[in-house]
């Protein structure tokens, strides 16, 4: 069991890198990193955490924080959200973009890859025969490496594509065995994942139409919120929309954001 002192030190190291506030999430924390001590040789926390400090950048630090964000996500969640953007988003794109062909979707917590690839799916879904005349790709990124990982091989259990419509599944996944699939490349190419943590400055060269950041701030402060939502609103094309996670709300007091409907937010 870690001590007060060790927790402390973990939630206040994880808050100054990641933005994530892990200070009521003691069992979490607790439970996910006594048995990575044990297998690695750590006799204690502390131990851990002067190596993990004296190389932020390094192994152990990475997989600090592969340990701690929680990544829960499934095909289909929220699906409400690509149903607004396939019948409101993208005709408005579409003939807005017309020019330039040009559409720039950002993933911002893709985790293990259900999201981009789902959002890539709704993409070549609506623009059929066109599509091909159109550059589309998703960039998905999360701070953690082995989400990315997992994403970006493109695999996934018969169970977890079962919620996707008959059509996808058979166009976009091509089965390994009884048990997984495998993204075909046609939807593959569609995806750009890359790791990328939040809190650091945005070095996007272009701003987005979309961005999807779902589930994420509820890890965060207020104040963290504040900032990074500023950031995404700097980012974003005018009128362009972000998609929050639909337990989640904005204080539109702290942002320009404006109110389009739950969870949904305009520019």
């Amino acid at each position: 069991m870690i001590t007060d002192n060790e927790f402390r030190r973990i939630v206040v190291y994880i808050k100054r890198t990641t933005g994530i506030d892990l200070s009521e999430k003691r069992i979490l924390v607790n439970g996910r990193l006594q048995n990575y001590l044990l297998r690695n040789g750590y006799s204690n926390c502390d131990e851990y955490m002067e190596r993990v400090e004296k190389d932020s950048g390094g192994k152990e630090a990475r997989n600090l924080i592969n340990a701690l964000t929680t990544n829960h996500t499934y095909f289909m969640r929220e699906f409400e959200h690509m149903e607004f953007m396939r019948s409101v988003i993208l005709p408005r794109l579409k003939v807005k973009e017309a020019a330039r062909k040009d559409l720039r979707i950002w993933s911002a917590a893709s985790s293990t890859g259900e999201e981009p690839y789902t959002i890539a799916m709704v993409l070549k879904d609506f623009f059929g025969l066109d599509h091909a005349g159109w550059d589309t790709k998703v960039l998905a990124t999360d701070i953690s490496t082995k989400v990315l990982s997992h994403a970006s091989a493109g695999k996934y259990l018969r169970e977890q594509i079962e919620p996707l419509p008959e059509n996808w599944r058979r166009r976009f996944f091509t089965s390994i065995n009884e048990m997984e699939y495998q993204v075909k490349p046609e939807l593959k190419n569609e995806v750009i994942f890359r790791q990328f943590n939040l809190m650091n400055p945005f070095p996007f060269h272009r701003p987005f139409h979309v961005v999807f950041l779902r589930n994420v701030m509820i890890y965060f402060d207020e104040e963290t919120k504040r900032q990074l939502l500023r950031k995404i609103y700097d980012f974003l094309e005018p009128e362009g929309y972000l998609f929050v996670g639909t337990t989640e709300s904005i204080d539109r007091k702290a942002t320009n954001f404006k109110y389009v409907e739950p969870s949904i937010y305009q520019k």
